[in-house]
C-alpha cells in the first residue's frame, strides 16, 4: 500500500488529491491547485495560435510573482484579468519542482465566490505540471474537465485505512478515540460526545449505532454519488462515446457534438475496460515479478561481490608477499655468492702475498750472502764457490719473471646485477585474465540434425566478462561411445557432416583462453533419423540426398533443385551429394537425360577430398564405374578392371548399390546388374559422386528401396542400418 501512496499525491501541492480533476492529457490535479496554475494568454494572440496554446511557454505564470505583494482587498485577495487570483505572495516550489502559488484560503473565508464559482478570465489555459502541455480552457472553465471521482474514493480509502484509530468528530479540542458511529448521521462519536450531542431520546432514538470498525466498513461500501455530465449537470452519464472515449449523457448524444459519433453502453465499456487492465495488469505484474528476483539476484551480487572482493585482496596480497618472500631468498642467494667471491679474492691475494714474502726473505738474505762473500779476500776460496753462487743469483732472478710479480686476482669484482628487466616487469605487474571460461549454452533453437549432418550453436553465458579465445566442440560415436573431439576454433557454430543415419549423438562444448580448459555445458542428444523407411520386404532407412553446389567444381552447372547436374566445360568435372555414408545399405539411380555416345561419365563414390577436375577415380579418394555406349570398366587410383560389354544410351538408369554390412559396391545400368561386385572391403564415409562433361546431363533419384535381387549380408540380417 505504502508503494501506492505517490500515484494518490497531486504533482503541484504534493499532497493527497482533493477533488481532482482529469486533464485532457490524462494527468490530474487538485481543483484549487488547477486554479492556482490558470494563466491567461495575451489579447493580441490569434485564434489558431490560442487553440493551439504555442504562444504560450510553459512556465509563464511563473511571472505572476512579479505582480503586487499586497492586495488591493482586505480579504488578502487581487483580482487579475477579471478572476480572483491566488494569494499575491511569492511562488513556492511543488515537491516536482513546478513553482506555484501557495493555495488558497479554505473557500469559507473566502469572501467572493466559492473555488468551484470563481470566475475563469477569457482565453485562460493551464499547463499540465507533469507532460507541460499547455492546455486552452473554453467558456467553462475548469468545469469543462471531468471529475476523476475513482481517484478521489482511492484517495479516501487510503487514508482511512492508513488511520491508527477512528477519533471523534466533534471534540472541540484534541479528538478522542470514537467509540460509536451513527449509521444514520453518518458521524463519529466518542462517549461524552454521544451523551451530549446524540442523546436516545426523540427522533434520534430511531438512529442505529455501530461500533467504530463497522461504521467505516459501511462508509466505504456506501454508494457513492453518481458522476453526472460536464455539460449537462443535470443529467447522468448514460452512455460512452467510442470515438472521444469519454462518458457522455442523452443530452450528449441529442443536442451535443456526439451524435454522430458510436456510443456503446456505459456499463458493458465499463466490464470491457476493466477486462482490458486486468489482462495487462498481468503483464505488469509478470514483469514486477521478474524485477523483485531481479532486485534479489543484484542484492546477491553484492554480497558475492563484497566476499569476492575481500578473497581477491587476501591473494593479491599472498601473491606479492610471495613475491617478496622469493626476492629476499633470492637477494640471499646473491650475498652469498658476493661472499663467496669476497672470500676467494682475498685467498687469492693472501697466497701470493705469502709465497712472494717467503721468496723474497731468501732472495734477500742470498744477497746478503753473496755481498758477504763479496767481502772476503781469499781468491781460491771466492773460486770455488763463485760459479755456484752465480747460478744461485741467476736462477733466483729467473723466478722474478713478469708472472710472479703480477696479481692473480683483480681487485674489482666480475659480477653485474642485471634488475632492469625484473623492475621493468614489477612496473609491468597488472591483472590479468585469472580465471577460464564459463560453461557455454548451446542455443537449442539453432540446433538442428538433417539426414547425417548435425549443426550445433552455442553462446557464453549473460553477463560473462571472461575472454575466450575459442571453443571445443566433442561428439560421441553414435552409440554410447566415448567422446572426441570434432572442432577446435573460434567460432559459435559448427555443422558436423558424415554421421550414422538413425543414430542418437551425444553433443557437449567447452570453452578456453590462456588460464585454460572450462566446464564443459550440458549434454545435447541430437537424433540424425530424418530419413524414411523404405516400402519393400526388407526393412531398409533410406535417405534423401541431392547434389551439393557448395563442393562442386565450379563448372559444374545445377538444376531442378540440384537433382540435374551437367558442365559448362569439355573436361570431366566431379560433383558429389551432400550427405555422406558410413553404416547401413544405400541405393540410389541416376537417369542420362542428354548424351551423344561419345563421352564416358564416371558413377561411384568419393571421399570428400577427392579431386575435381578429372574422372571419378582417378585419384586414391574415388572408386568409379566408367562407361560409353559399348563397355563399361571398375576403376580406382587410376587402375582399371573389369572390362564388361553393355554400355549406356540417352534414357538409360545407372543404379549405385553400397552395403557397408558386406563392404562392397555394385553397379547397375537400367535395373541389371553390370559385371561383378566393383569393389570390396570398404569402409568409412563415402559421397556419392559422378563426373561429367558438357556431352552429358543426369537427374539423380534417392529415397529409393534396395533391388529385389538383393540379399544383404551376413553381417546385418536384418537388413537394418543403425
Amino acid at each position: 500500500m505504502e508503494e501506492m501512496e505517490e500515484e494518490l499525491k497531486c504533482p503541484v501541492c504534493g499532497s493527497f488529491y482533493r477533488e481532482p480533476i482529469i486533464l485532457p492529457c490524462s494527468h490530474n490535479l487538485c481543483s484549487a491547485c488547477a486554479r492556482n496554475i490558470l494563466v491567461q494568454t495575451p489579447d493580441a494572440e490569434s485564434p489558431q495560435s490560442r487553440a493551439s496554446g504555442s504562444a504560450v511557454s510553459d512556465y509563464d505564470y511563473l511571472d505572476l510573482d512579479k505582480m503586487s505583494l499586497y492586495s488591493e482587498a482586505d480579504s488578502g485577495y487581487g483580482s487579475y484579468g477579471g478572476f480572483v487570483s491566488a494569494p499575491t505572495t511569492p511562488c513556492q516550489k511543488s515537491p516536482n519542482g513546478v513553482r506555484v502559488f501557495p493555495p488558497a484560503a479554505p473557500h469559507h473565508l473566502m469572501p467572493h465566490a466559492p473555488a468551484a464559482l470563481t470566475p475563469v478570465p477569457r482565453n485562460a489555459c493551464i499547463t499540465c505540471p507533469q507532460c507541460h502541455r499547455s492546455l486552452t480552457l473554453d467558456e467553462r472553465g475548469l468545469r469543462g474537465f471531468p471529475r476523476n471521482r475513482v481517484l478521489e474514493a482511492v484517495v479516501d480509502r487510503y487514508q482511512q485505512s492508513k488511520a491508527a484509530a477512528l477519533r471523534c468528530q466533534l471534540c472541540e479540542k484534541t479528538p478522542t478515540e470514537a467509540s460509536v458511529m451513527c449509521e444514520q448521521c453518518d458521524v463519529f462519536y466518542c462517549d461524552p460526545c454521544r451523551l451530549r450531542c446524540h442523546p436516545p431520546r426523540g427522533p434520534l432514538a430511531k438512529h442505529r449505532l455501530v461500533p467504530p470498525a463497522q461504521g467505516r466498513i459501511s462508509r466505504r461500501t456506501s454508494p457513492r454519488k453518481i458522476s453526472t455530465c460536464t455539460e449537462h449537470e443535470l443529467e447522468n452519464l448514460s452512455m460512452y462515446c467510442v470515438q472521444c472515449k469519454t462518458p457522455v449523457c442523452y443530452q450528449c448524444l441529442e443536442e451535443g457534438k456526439h451524435g454522430t459519433h458510436e456510443v456503446k453502453a456505459l456499463g458493458a465499456m465499463w466490464k470491457l475496460h476493466k477486462g482490458q487492465l486486468s489482462q495487462a495488469l498481468n503483464g505488469l505484474s509478470d514483469r514486477a515479478t521478474e524485477a523483485k528476483e531481479f532486485l534479489v539476484q543484484l542484492r546477491n551480487m553484492v554480497q558475492h561481490i563484497q566476499e569476492n572482493g575481500v578473497e581477491f585482496e587476501a591473494c593479491l596480497v599472498a601473491q606479492c608477499d610471495a613475491l617478496i618472500d622469493a626476492l629476499n631468498r633470492r637477494k640471499a642467494q646473491l650475498l652469498s655468492r658476493v661472499n663467496k667471491e669476497h672470500e676467494h679474492k682475498l685467498k687469492v691475494v693472501r697466497d701470493q702475498i705469502s709465497h712472494c714474502t717467503v721468496k723474497l726473505r731468501q732472495t734477500t738474505g742470498l744477497m746478503e750472502y753473496c755481498l758477504e762473500v763479496i767481502k772476503e779476500n781469499d781468491p781460491s776460496g771466492f773460486l770455488q764457490i763463485s760459479d755456484a753462487l752465480i747460478r744461485r743469483v741467476h736462477m733466483t732472478e729467473g723466478q722474478w719473471g713478469k708472472g710472479t710479480l703480477t696479481p692473480r686476482m683483480s681487485s674489482d669484482f666480475d659480477l653485474t646485477l642485471d634488475s632492469g628487466p625484473l623492475l621493468q616487469t614489477i612496473h609491468q605487474l597488472d591483472f590479468v585474465q585469472m580465471k577460464v571460461p564459463a560453461a557455454p549454452m548451446l542455443q537449442l533453437e539453432e540446433c538442428c540434425t538433417q539426414n547425417n549432418s548435425a549443426t550445433l550453436s552455442w553462446k557464453q553465458p549473460p553477463l560473462s566478462t571472461v575472454a575466450v579465445e575459442g571453443y571445443i566442440l566433442e561428439l560421441d560415436d553414435g552409440g554410447g561411445g566415448p567422446f572426441r573431439e570434432v572442432y577446435v576454433g573460434p567460432e559459435s557454430i559448427c555443422t558436423v557432416d558424415g554421421l550414422h543415419f538413425n543414430s542418437t549423438y551425444k553433443s557437449r562444448v567447452k570453452a578456453f583462453n590462456s588460464s585454460g580448459v572450462g566446464q564443459y555445458s550440458k549434454t545435447l542428444l541430437m537424433h540424425t533419423s530424418e530419413a524414411g523407411l523404405a516400402p519393400c520386404d526388407i526393412q531398409s532407412i533410406v535417405a534423401w540426398f541431392t547434389f551439393d553446389p557448395a563442393s562442386a567444381h565450379p563448372d559444374i552447372l545445377f538444376s531442378n533443385d540440384n537433382l540435374t547436374v551437367t558442365c559448362s566445360s569439355y573436361d570431366d568435372r566431379v560433383v558429389m551429394g551432400n550427405a555422406a555414408f558410413s553404416r547401413g545399405v544405400h541405393y540410389w539411380e541416376m537417369t542420362l537425360d542428354r548424351y551423344d555416345n561419345h563421352p564416358d561419365p564416371a558413377f561411384g563414390i568419393a571421399r570428400g577430398d577427392a579431386l575435381k577436375d578429372v574422372m571419378l577415380g582417378k585419384d586414391d579418394k574415388a572408386w568409379a564405374m566408367y562407361v560409353d555406349n559399348n563397355r563399361s570398366w571398375f576403376m580406382h587410383n587410376n587402375s582399371h578392371t573389369n572390362r564388361t560389354d553393355g554400355g549406356v544410351s540417352k534414357g538409360s538408369t545407372i543404379g549405385v548399390l553400397l552395403d557397408f554390412t558386406r563392404g562392397i559396391l555394385i553397379f547397375l545400368i537400367n535395373d541389371e546388374q553390370q559385371g561383378p561386385v566393383a569393389f570390396d572391403g570398404l569402409e568409412g564415409a563415402y559421397y556419392p559422386a559422378i563426373s561429367l562433361n558438357r556431352n552429358v546431363q543426369v537427374t539423380l533419384h534417392t529415397g529409393l528401396p534396395i533391388p529385389d535381387f538383393y540379399t544383404p549380408g551376413d553381417g546385418d540380417p536384418s537388413g537394418s542400418v543403425c
